[in-house]
């Protein structure tokens, strides 16, 4: 029995001990859950501590808003219909914000206005359609609604306090201006419709290809870079739609930038730099006029032209911007620097050539004068109109004063010295082809127009046939001079050689042409038979002396009176040389301009001296030179004659040749231009 009590307590004792295990657990996981709960809520309590005090600050506001007030039922109901009718505008005007803000991701999308201009614009007037609709409705349902909360506070409707906070909401939305409506939408649409249009422009806008040619009458090769008709009618939707919303003068701005720039690029490339020149010497100046008349040409008829009716496409929208912006794109061009060139030539100091240049420059600016009133009329343009009627006028001015002044600078001219060599002054030479020119085309016609407006400024008449007299009598008068030159030589010779050169200068630089035709055959008759006259009398009076130096008389070939005849022949061949040294050495320095007649006149004095010389050496040579002294009385041989009178009268390079200096004189009677240099000495022509 006791160890069957023992074997029964030991299984009671075993479960005891698990169930106290198992109460130990559950007592650990209880203590455990515990704990976790505490946690739990103590973070609770931060997280909700906040969010609860947020909660109980509005509570007030929530209550009033929620809570009917102490009001008759029969009010309550009345003030119903009130404020059904203005929230109904309120709700009205939501939707458009909301609409407002649906287009937000659209306009503000670079690729929708790249790739699609018409559709990004008609987006962009549906944002405006809203604005405008937004500006004139927002402010009546705000108004609207602050009628009804007035209403309800007159009525003791609600609580005062959720009242006033609504009323102040209402303030501040209808003193908000209509453009901060749509938060900077508009703003930054047009912000991406500029850039758009600034990146159109510098994407067609490269300069043309150009370079010059000198073989051509036109100033350049072009391959034109032009911009297609696609984004010509972008540009335009754009530039309306910016215009429209007050951003034309920054978009005028931007294209004459862009297109100014490109044909002022376009313009340098054929090599401007002379339009920067300046001098008071019009010769300086005259190698680059003709290049500015082509230059100017090109300029208008082509690159502005061009522009012009691009210009006018573009704005084709906004007409009344589209002067002031062409007169722009013109200046930023360069075609002021075109008038200065011309103003510059007009303010070099007077001189022949001056004239010339001033009648190519009123010629270029004749030519153009349509365009320019085409291109540059209106107000826009009053700086380009004034700078051109300016130099125009002093084109005019300048030009009749120099043609004015040539009679009289021909008459001073007739007390310089004639040239010491017996050659054509430089005036002849530079008169006969100056007046040539005047008379030919174009100068004339150009030349007689100039005088006829400067006259009709004057109230006096004028026509082409004063100006052939008035240049004839140039003519004439610078033919006096030749007999005051002439008597200035004390050589009758050197003086007799001077006016043949002179009379067939004329005669064969005059003949055929138009000068020539209008002065007449007889004129030019006239001067070559006093060439023929002159040189008669120069041959006659120079070279013809030595020929009676060899005479015959008393060479009578006895042979007693041998030694008698070679004492003659000595005698004579002695005088010969000595008067054939002293004028050869003489007339070495002398000059017979005309290539032509310079063979003419040696032939003539070869024949007037080396036939008789060779014949008489024939015959008496022997007597001579049999002699031991023969060599001091042979000096030439007739072969030796021949040689050097052939080398008389030719030009020498490089000799200065003061004489015919064409000058203008100025005011104060104080010589300050000459013509010296301007062409060769005429003899030096050939």
């Amino acid at each position: 029995m006791g160890a069957a009590a023992d074997n029964q307590q030991q299984p009671e004792e075993a479960e005891e001990g698990r169930r106290m295990a198992a109460l130990l657990a559950a007592r650990q996981a209880l203590r455990s859950g515990v704990e976790r709960s505490r946690a739990l809520g103590r973070a609770l309590a931060r997280e909700s501590s906040p969010r609860l005090e947020e909660i109980q600050s509005r509570l007030p506001a929530m209550e009033a808003s929620v809570r009917p007030i102490r009001a008759p039922a029969e009010a309550l109901a009345s003030a119903g219909g009130n404020i059904d009718r203005a929230l109904g505008p309120a709700a009205a005007v939501l939707k458009v914000f909301d609409a407002v803000h649906g287009l937000e991701p659209t306009l503000l999308a670079r690729d929708s206005l790249a790739d699609d201009v018409p559709g990004y614009l008609a987006v962009l007037a549906q944002l405006e359609g809203a604005l405008r609709l937004l500006a004139d409705n927002c402010g009546l349902a705000a108004q609207w609604l602050a009628d009804i909360v007035a209403y309800l506070g007159d009525r003791s409707l609600a609580d005062p306090r959720f009242l006033s906070g609504l009323a102040g909401q209402l303030d501040n939305l209808k003193g908000r201006a209509a453009a901060d409506l749509d938060a900077g939408l508009l703003a930054a649409a047009l912000g991406m419709l500029e850039a758009e249009f600034r990146r159109l422009l510098a994407e067609h806008s490269a300069p043309l290809a150009m370079r010059e040619r000198g073989d051509s009458s036109t100033p350049a090769s072009i391959v034109p870079s032009r911009i297609p008709p696609s984004v010509v009618h972008k540009l335009s939707l754009i530039l309306d739609r910016l215009a429209a919303n007050g951003r034309l003068d920054r978009c005028s701005a931007a294209y004459a930038d862009a297109r100014g720039d490109t044909v002022g690029a376009s313009l340098r490339a054929l090599g401007l730099d002379y339009l920067k020149e300046t001098s008071e010497d019009a010769q300086v100046l005259s190698p680059s006029v003709e290049r500015w008349g082509r230059h100017l040409e090109f300029a208008v008829h082509h690159l502005l032209e061009a522009e012009r009716k691009l210009c006018v496409a573009v704005f084709e929208r906004r007409p009344e911007a589209m002067p002031s912006c062409f007169a722009e794109v013109a200046a930023r061009a360069g075609i002021l620097d075109f008038l200065k060139f011309g103003r510059a030539l007009a303010d070099t100091r007077k001189d022949p050539i001056k004239l010339l240049r001033l009648l190519d420059v009123f010629d270029a600016l004749n030519k153009l004068r349509l365009d320019f009133n085409r291109l540059f009329g209106g107000k826009a343009c009053a700086e380009i109109q004034t700078r051109t009627r300016e130099l125009v006028k002093m084109v005019v001015d300048g030009a009749v004063e120099i043609f004015e002044e040539l009679l009289v600078q021909v008459e001073l001219q007739r007390n310089m010295p004639p040239p010491v060599d017996g050659g054509v002054p430089r005036l002849v030479s530079f008169v006969a082809k100056y007046c040539n020119q005047l008379l030919g085309e174009p100068y004339r016609s150009v030349l007689t127009q100039v005088v006829t407006i400067h006259r009709s400024w004057r109230k006096e008449v004028f026509n082409d046939k004063m100006l052939v007299d008035a240049v004839l009598n140039i003519v004439k008068t610078l033919e006096i001079n030749f007999e005051t030159w002439s008597k200035a030589y004390g050589d009758t010779t050197l003086s007799c050689l001077f006016m043949m050169n002179i009379h067939w200068h004329f005669f064969k630089h005059l003949k055929g042409t138009k000068l020539g035709e209008l002065l007449g055959d007889a004129w030019l008759r006239e001067h070559e038979q006093y060439k023929d006259y002159y040189s008669a009398v120069f041959l006659r009076e120079s070279w013809g002396t030595l020929a009676p130096l060899l005479s015959r008389e008393g060479l009578i070939m006895f042979s007693k009176g041998q030694a008698t005849a070679r004492d003659l022949v000595k005698q004579r061949l002695k005088s010969f040389n000595a008067k054939f040294d002293e004028m050869f050495q003489k007339q070495s320095t002398w000059v017979i301009s005309d290539r032509d007649l310079q063979q003419k006149t040696c032939h003539l004095v070869v024949q007037a001296i080396v036939p008789i010389y060779r014949s008489f050496m024939q015959n008496y040579g022997p007597l001579v030179e049999q002699d031991i002294s023969a060599s001091k009385y042979v000096k030439y041989s007739a072969e030796d004659l021949d040689k050097m009178l052939n080398t008389l009268f030719l030009p020498k390079p490089g000799r200065p040749r003061r004489t015919g200096s064409f000058q203008i004189r100025h005011s104060g009677d104080k010589i300050t231009s000459a013509m010296t240099g301007l062409y060769r000495s005429a003899s030096t022509l050939k």
